[in-house]
């Protein structure tokens, strides 16, 4: 049995039993067979065209073998790849694909045609099905008679061959969702590859970029946010990312309960008086020391809320330019609110110095507090 590999030669096949049951297609031709002679003469063939043209007499002559039919699709597809042809180039290996479904190697040569065809949405359909192959591998059934020691060794052989084919898909579909420019597109994608990949190493990421596409300036759907983030945390409950997320669209929705409920979680989970925490882990924990301070502050927690804007501030300042002034004008406010002017116009004043959205509301609040002073000399 000749078992080939890339685009010369041709590799194992496999039938799924079912999908639940799914392993890895792999294609095999059998040494001496036809269908091995004519792959034989096709491999010696130095003219591209000709080459191409026996392919094309290859797949009408083996019609009736799958495999045979498979392969000779997906050395087309990659021929027509290299000739720029992308939109026949990824035809081909569609019907590649409806002889071997579940390949790995086809579905990464797909991938690579997409991406250079810049057709994202369809790229992403080649990686998430790749990312449910990769993740059934696991979950394939033992084989009856096969001891658990020799299926567990079978599950970990499997797993190393298909490695480098599942970290190509999933690296893939980051840089997919990273280069997509329409925000439906992009979430749609989100979405597939999230299902596809549950643990993948770029899941913060992506989370970030589906809340921005779900956030204002993109989609600007709420519920839809609000639902991304929560299926996060069901994955993930120490997402600092999904925590943020949720104590500040609660924030903003006047639930203080809750947003004080999912911004001390987020602090709780970055820790950022531990000895190990970067700027990213002090820069979340002082946002979400902002969300509690604000929630406090509308509660008339004005104490509390002080105790709050101060520790944002210090984990903000010099970070973080409009959290740490929307901190400073929280302190500010809630200084106000107990008629310490002196601390207020302290707070204040330093919030007036920073350029952007805070900066006029603490321009007003300060004067207010100056006059407030003034009258009560």
């Amino acid at each position: 049995m000749r078992r080939c590999r890339g685009s010369l030669l041709v590799l194992s096949f496999a039938l799924f039993i079912s999908q639940a049951r799914a392993q890895v297609d792999h294609i095999v031709i059998a040494a001496g067979t036809d269908e091995d002679k004519a792959l034989q003469a096709i491999s010696n063939e130095q003219d591209a065209a000709k080459k191409l043209s026996m392919y094309e007499d290859f797949v009408q002559k083996f019609s009736s073998n799958p495999q045979a039919v498979a392969y000779g699709n997906w050395q087309i597809s990659q021929a027509y790849q290299s000739n720029g042809d992308l939109p026949k180039a990824l035809d081909y290996g569609d019907k590649a694909l409806v002889g071997s479904p579940h390949n790995l190697d086809i579905l990464v040569s797909q991938v690579n045609v997409g991406q250079q065809a810049k057709n994202y949405s369809k790229t992403m359909e080649y990686i998430a099905k790749g990312g449910e192959i990769c993740h059934s591998i696991a979950k394939q059934p033992k084989p009856d008679g096969m001891s658990d020691e020799d299926f567990a060794r079978k599950i970990t052989e499997d797993k190393a061959q298909a490695q480098s084919n599942c970290d190509f898909l999933e690296t893939s579909g980051f840089n997919v969702i990273t280069t997509e420019t329409d925000p439906k597109n992009r979430m749609a994608e989100i979405e597939e590859y999230t299902a596809a990949f549950p643990d993948s190493q770029f899941n913060n990421q992506v989370s970030n970029y589906a809340m921005y596409t779900l956030g204002p300036g993109q989609l600007n759907d709420q519920a839809r946010l609000v639902a991304f983030a929560e299926k996060i945390l069901a994955n993930d409950p120490n997402s600092v990312t999904a925590l943020l997320l949720l104590a500040s669209h609660y924030s903003e929705a006047n639930s203080s309960a809750k947003a004080i409920t999912y911004a001390q979680k987020a602090i709780d989970v970055a820790k950022p008086d531990a000895p190990d925490a970067d700027k990213g882990r002090k820069l979340s924990a002082g946002a979400a020391h902002n969300i509690v301070g604000w929630a406090y502050f509308k509660q008339d927690k004005t104490a509390a809320a002080i105790t709050e804007f101060k520790a944002a501030g210090a984990l903000l300042k010099g970070q973080d330019d409009q959290q740490y002034a929307s901190s400073l004008y929280g302190l500010g406010s809630s200084y106000g609110k107990l008629n310490k002017l002196t601390e207020a116009r302290d707070a204040l004043t330093e919030a007036a110095k920073i350029p952007g959205p805070v900066q006029g509301l603490s321009q007003d609040l300060l004067a207010k507090v100056n006059a407030a002073r003034a009258k009560g000399k």
